[in-house]
């Protein structure tokens, strides 16, 4: 259901408020002008030329960049983006990031405003940032550096006072730091501007942070969450009023209450397919009441599909001086905080009333400063109590500091504001947000020598969290894993946050990867020169670009089993944290078993689109990342992708499994027999199964009647492919189960969700029949290393050299078998004389390699998605469509099927940066050694609703024997290198009697096995040598063990890992 990218845990945790009525729909038609309008400049001239405009919209999008972003939003989406001029003004680190994120993204362009200069006290937050520009204009010293991330964005600076009638050149500004009074100026001549001039305020005060938007007097949402529409195959329709919809079981549905849908493909109903939009209601895992009377109708009979209809909303945004006095909702992050956004509301007023007074922020420590500020919340809210003062006392302490976690949070969060705003996509914040972690403070208290400024650039932070905290993440040893979009997002934020930056701090960052085109729109440490360049290597370097005090080392290597003697127990043992950077289960679980292991924490995060997570594990106060999982991804049965498909994706499995079979897999298969005969011919006889004789058939196929010696037989190779794909086989299947046939429970063969297919007639006028030859004849000679002639690409001529090719006449046969069983793993079968008919094979191969040119080698192709040249994509494309007009399925473009067969996680710089700054508010905690429970938080987060869901971690399981306790973090250590019978003593005076020993995947001792009894007086670490081939190198002191143990009735207990310390006493 999810890609890897997202934690399980909070798929599942937070899931419900995904498809919950988070926001409403509103049937409402929209105006897309809105979002194409060019801005008049004060001069009356166009700010962006129309035929530019023109020009740009009709471009093709560089899908080797945006791959991943339009995956998320979409190609209307990225047009109006790309036509978008946006203003940030406020250069601090929040300013920086929101510019970063939009540079990213593909904007027009983005205009920086700031008036003031560059101070030390800045580069706590603001990567673009170095010490070489203090005392320069804060705008114009960032232009350089975002300019770098995107070159087909304009970035411009300002440095003079704004006026309002500025704010006309642009379709969205944006204000980081400004003041009451000269924002609601500003944002009544955006709002009431001809069309409206999207307006968002936002600050970061310490660990406090606001959002205001408004987007206009009628603002339309186009798609308010970006989700595909839902669909469902329907199994039964009534004829009554409400009418009750039954769809077939191989989905659950996902509607909702008052949702539209329409109806196609209904036969028996004609009067639903009319294309009109039916409201439905209570909605079921498999049904729903369709809210029409249709008694009258005809009666069903089968068929149909059932598609959710997106509808878009219109937002009526008041003014920030309406706003300001009667807010609304504000929109919660923190459930165990739901009077909190009421009280930030107030200090945000109280601060700017404090600068407007005194001209300056209030003092850290000063008890003046803090009794001002609740003076005047309380003169808003009336009685202040006691934990309220204390959350205003900490808001004033730091409210001049811009944290990096903080400015990376609301980076993400904002930046995704302007998204919203240029495009209609997604929901946009209605209209404030206000969000606070003081759970991020060292758990003792700080004093005012605690929060003095040091003169350097970690003041701001200081300020906040005080100078020993500070010390403690310079001197940090950190181990993080990966450099991709979260590397990169963390890298910048450790390196401006000061970890690892002390005497005795050290980053080490390992990935095995290298730079590719498709990441630079997201992995912002990259540039096109680092194509093909270590990521790990590329990206540690431009973090000490941003500190040069980071003490960070890069690794290329993969972290699991096999580089243990890399990352060996001395390395475990000298961290004091671990940050998850990876895109994979496998991997993640790898690292938080060596994280319990060694009972360090573990910082978890994913993002899938506009979706992130976090999750914090601390050794024995929460549970481990490993302790929840989601069950397997549901896959189709083989029979539906081979024989039955009824979507696309089914269709696109198909095509890509036929890829990997024919250039991939078969020409291994091939050079494996060449360069080893006896030895490949002996171990098929010695497997003597289905998938040995499958091997073998093929190889000969490739090489007898298949063979290709120019570039005509790879057409001819191609055509009848061709045929027999899309016309033989459906002409076969459709023989054996013809379209009346019954079951033998006497219900219709082709019932739903079975599609009744139909042969496809080559025609070579049809362009897409040309194109998928085109792209199967070029891979076939690639296959056979042949020259691929100049012609080959031209469409005219290939048509003419298929036409010369022979296709016969195809007969159906009686007695052919077709998988119709669900549960079977393959399409082919055993057999009992599956024996003689390999030794055939076989005979014939070796008589047919006789025959081959001597060094006669196939070259394998390997699927790689992101090349537009190789013709990949083309034949998986190709090849899908035209199985899915066999089996009347909508067809899908080129992309779309990238990004299905490919397995592209959809990712946007925004919510990268969102979790990577919810995880460094962690990180603080982390270091702090914070041992309160309640003070961590793990996150579910969708920018796209926008969603906000934190939660206290769950604590680990605790398991009890005996009157003692213990959890997945214990381990109970044996000293000495001890015999198994010393090992079930041991166990044995815990009141546990063990019945089996194991080490890695073998079995030491069990109970069961009298052979085993002669084990006991040998040495454990000798049998794990001997039994379980375990390498024990001299720098290694200990070996695990794992127990299986019962108490004295009978019962199982679940004890720790046993670790035997072999070299102790």
């Amino acid at each position: 259901m999810f890609p890897t990218d997202l934690n399980p845990l909070f798929v599942r945790h937070y899931w419900p408020y995904l498809i919950a009525g988070a926001v409403g729909l509103a049937g409402v038609l929209c105006v897309l002008s809105q979002y194409k309008r060019p801005r008049k400049s004060q001069e009356g001239q166009s700010a962006e030329e129309p035929r530019e405009v023109a020009e740009r919209e009709k471009s093709d999008i560089d899908e080797d960049l945006h791959s991943r972003q339009l995956a998320v939003y979409g190609r209307e989406t990225m047009r109006r983006l790309f036509a978008s001029n946006v203003l940030v003004s406020g250069l601090q680190g929040l300013g920086a990031e929101i510019a970063k994120n939009l540079v990213l993204a593909g904007v027009k362009s983005v205009t920086l405003h700031d008036e003031g200069e560059v101070e030390m006290w800045d580069l706590s937050a603001n990567f673009l940032l170095s010490e070489g520009d203090i005392g320069k204009n804060r705008a114009e010293a960032c232009v350089p550096k975002l300019q770098e991330l995107n070159n087909a964005v304009k970035v411009s600076s300002l440095t003079a006072p704004l006026v309002k009638e500025q704010l006309s050149d642009f379709q969205t500004v944006v204000f980081t730091d400004i003041n009451l009074e000269k924002a609601i100026e500003f944002n009544d001549y955006c709002h009431s501007h001809t069309p409206p001039i999207p307006f968002i305020k936002c600050e970061i005060r310490g660990l406090f942070g606001g959002v205001f938007s408004d987007f206009g007097p009628e603002f339309t949402v186009l798609d308010v969450d970006g989700e595909e529409p839902r669909t469902g195959i329907i199994a039964s329709i009534s004829n009554d009023n409400p009418a009750l919809v039954t769809c077939v079981d191989d989905e659950r549905l996902e509607f909702q209450d008052s949702d539209l849908v329409i109806f196609s493909e209904v036969q028996g109903m004609p009067e639903l397919n009319d294309g009109k939009p039916r409201r439905i209601n209570s909605t079921r895992p498999y049904s729903f009441f369709l809210e029409e009377d249709t008694t009258n109708f005809g009666t069903y009979k089968s068929g149909g599909i059932v598609t959710q209809v997106k509808v878009p909303k219109v937002l009526q945004f008041k003014p920030l001086r309406e706003a300001i006095k009667d807010p609304g909702e504000f929109l919660l992050s923190d459930f165990s905080k739901m009077d909190r956004p009421a009280l930030l509301h107030s200090a945000f007023q109280a601060l700017d009333q404090f600068r407007s007074e005194l001209g300056r922020f209030p003092m850290a420590g000063a008890v003046e400063d803090m009794e001002r500020i609740i003076e005047f919340v309380r003169g808003v809210n009336g009685e202040v109590g006691e934990a309220d003062g204390k959350v205003l006392s900490i808001f004033s302490n730091g409210s001049r500091a811009v944290l990096n976690p903080m400015a990376a949070l609301f980076g993400g969060v904002v930046g995704q504001e302007v998204v919203k705003a240029c495009s209609g996509k997604f929901h946009p914040i209605f209209q404030f947000f206000y969000f606070d972690s003081i759970e991020s403070l060292p758990p003792e208290p700080l004093g005012p020598t605690d929060v003095k400024p040091l003169n350097t650039r970690y003041d701001a932070q200081i300020s906040v969290l005080g100078a020993d905290l500070q010390t403690k993440l310079e001197n940090a040893k950190i181990f993080m894993v990966g450099s991709g979009a979260l590397g990169c997002e963390f890298l910048k934020n450790l390196a401006l946050m000061g970890v690892s930056c002390g005497p005795t701090g050290s980053l080490t960052l390992t990935d095995d990867d290298i730079i590719e085109k498709s990441n630079l729109s997201r992995q912002f440490l990259f540039r096109e020169s680092h194509i093909g360049q270590s990521k790990s290597s590329v990206a540690a370097s431009a973090a000490r670009l941003i500190n040069p005090n980071l003490n960070i080392v890069a690794l290329q290597n993969r972290v699991g089993p096999e580089t243990e003697n890399v990352f060996n127990d001395e390395f475990w043992e000298n961290l004091d944290a671990v940050i998850n950077a990876l895109d994979n289960v496998n991997a993640r679980l790898y690292v938080d078993s060596r994280c319990v292991y060694f009972q360090k924490p573990l910082l978890e995060s994913g993002t899938l689109g506009a979706k992130c997570n976090t999750q914090v594990v601390i050794p024995h106060l929460t549970e481990n990342y490993g302790a929840s999982r989601d069950p397997p991804e549901r896959e189709a049965p083989m029979c539906t992708v081979h024989s039955f498909p009824h979507n696309i994706n089914h269709c696109l499995a198909w095509a890509r499994s036929e890829f990997e079979g024919l250039f991939e897999k078969t020409p291994t298969e091939v050079n494996a027999f060449l360069e080893d005969p006896k030895g490949y011919t002996s171990a098929m006889q010695n497997a003597g199964d289905a998938q040995a004789r499958d091997k073998l058939e093929s190889i000969l196929e490739c090489l007898e009647r298949e063979r290709c010696e120019t570039f005509k037989d790879c057409i001819t190779w191609a055509r009848l492919k061709f045929e027999d794909y899309f016309s033989s086989r459906i002409k076969q299947l459709t023989f054996t189960f013809p379209e009346d046939s019954m079951t033998s429970s006497g219900t219709p063969f082709w019932s739903p969700p079975k599609r009744f297919p139909r042969p496809v007639k080559f025609d070579p006028a049809d362009p897409s029949h040309i194109n998928l030859l085109m792209a199967a004849s070029i891979l076939r000679a690639e296959s056979f290393n042949l020259p691929v002639p100049n012609w080959a690409t031209n469409p005219k001529k290939l048509a003419e050299a298929v036409g010369e090719v022979s296709v016969s006449e195809f007969a159906p046969k009686e007695g052919v078998k077709i998988v119709t069983d669900e549960t079977a793993t393959s399409v082919t079968s055993s057999s009992i004389d599956d024996a003689d008919v390999i030794d055939d094979l076989i005979a014939r191969l070796e008589q047919l390699s006789k025959k081959l040119p001597a060094g006669f080698r196939m070259k394998p192709v390997h699927f790689e998605k992101d090349d537009d040249t190789n013709y990949h994509m083309d034949l998986i494309s190709g090849l899908a469509n035209m199985r899915a007009r066999n089996y009347s399925i909508q067809e899908v473009d080129r992309f779309k099927a990238k990004l299905i067969a490919g397995r592209i996680i959809p990712a946007i710089a925004t919510a990268t940066a969102a979790a990577t700054g919810l995880v460094c508010l962690e990180l603080y905690k982390t270091i702090a050694r914070n041992g309160d429970l309640s003070a961590y938080r793990n996150t579910f987060a969708n920018l796209a609703i926008p969603l906000f869901s934190m939660a206290e971690p769950v604590p680990p399981k605790t398991v009890r024997h005996g009157g003692a306790s213990w959890t997945v973090w214990d381990r109970w250590v044996i000293e000495g290198d001890v015999t198994l019978r010393e090992v079930l003593d041991w166990l044995s005076e815990k009141g546990l009697s063990a019945y089996s020993i194991s080490c890695g995947t073998s079995l030491l001792y069990n109970s069961m096995f009298p052979r085993h009894g002669e084990r006991l007086d040998r040495k454990v670490v000798e049998l794990a040598r001997e039994v379980a081939k375990v390498e024990v190198p001299p720098s290694r002191r200990h070996l695990d063990v794992v127990a299986g143990c019962e108490d004295d009735e009978g019962n199982d207990v679940d004890v720790p890992l046993i670790s035997i310390d072999f070299r102790g006493k």
